[in-house]
Formats: C-alpha cells, sequence, structure tokens
C-alpha cells in the first residue's frame, strides 16, 4: 500500500486577517483625517483672531488719538455708547456704537459718521466712560468686543480690548 501526501497550500489570508487589516487602516485614515482638519481649523481661527484684533487695534488708535488732542470732553455721561468733545478747531465731534448687541445687524463704532470698524468684524460691547481727575489728568476708558462676522463655530474669534486714555489739561 503506498500512501500519497497531501499537501494543503496555507500561504493565503484569511477572511478574519483581511478585516482586521482594513479596521486597523480605516481607524488610521480617521484620526489623521481629523487631525489635519483641526489643524485648518485652526489657522482659520488665527486668521479671524488676527483680523479682529487689527479692526479694533486700528478704531482704537484712531479714537485715542483724537481724545488725547481735544481741548474739552463735551459729553461722556449721557450715554456709555457715545461721546462727544471739542477739537482744538473748536468743532464738536463724536465717537459712538451702532446696532451693538443687536440681533441680525453688524454693530459698528463710528466717528462722525464714518465707520472706524469695517464690515467684517461685529462689534458686540461697546462703551466710554470718563473719570475726572483731581491732582491727576482725567481719563475716559473704552471697552471693545467685537467678534469676526464671517465666521461660523469654533472658527469664530471673540476679541475683548480695554484702553484709558489720558486726557491734556489745558
Amino acid at each position: 500500500m503506498s500512501k500519497k501526501l497531501i499537501i494543503k497550500n496555507t500561504s493565503g489570508l484569511s477572511l478574519l486577517e483581511i478585516l482586521v487589516v482594513v479596521s486597523v487602516f480605516a481607524a488610521l485614515g480617521i484620526l489623521i483625517t481629523r487631525s489635519v482638519l483641526l489643524t485648518l481649523g485652526g489657522g482659520k481661527k488665527s486668521e479671524s483672531l488676527i483680523k479682529v484684533r487689527e479692526n479694533l487695534n486700528y478704531s482704537l488708535s484712531v479714537i485715542e488719538r483724537q481724545l488725547r488732542n481735544a481741548n474739552s470732553i463735551t459729553d461722556c455721561g449721557s450715554s456709555t455708547s457715545t461721546i462727544s468733545y471739542t477739537d482744538r478747531g473748536g468743532n464738536t465731534a463724536s465717537f459712538s456704537c451702532h446696532n451693538v448687541g443687536q440681533t441680525g445687524q453688524i454693530g459698528y463704532i463710528a466717528s462722525g459718521s464714518a465707520k472706524l470698524s469695517g464690515d467684517s468684524v461685529n462689534v458686540t460691547g461697546c462703551s466710554f466712560s470718563c473719570t475726572l481727575g483731581i491732582g491727576s489728568p482725567s481719563s475716559v476708558t473704552i471697552n471693545l468686543t467685537a467678534i469676526d462676522a464671517s465666521a461660523m463655530g469654533i472658527e469664530n474669534s471673540s476679541v475683548t480690548t480695554t484702553t484709558q486714555v489720558l486726557l491734556r489739561n489745558y
């Protein structure tokens, strides 16, 4: 009697092994995609933050320069959203906050009738307060809060800034 030797081919992969490999690659793909999306979202948030901060800094620099060089502050107590002053030429001028906190409208800071803040920034908080100085210069404190009007969700940036302008005594 002769015995035949049967050799089985075991060099292939089983269905279970293929499913495990596919699952591992799918999990890695999901993790890599999420990290790339978070990185891109962080970049957009940074751009949004820079845009809002530059816009507020410009507005504050104009307000500070005008108030510091003003002859007098004529109205600072009747409304926290408006401040009026008399410039060196004797003209009355003002800074005011418009549409701040109103739903569906973009808030902005204005000098007279001209906008200081751009349309891409929504001013959500704005106030002016005066302090009379006795033995020290009088001052105006300006509080501003703004967000990017075009960004949504996690990419949106809110910036709050406060500055105090010391007025010249003449």
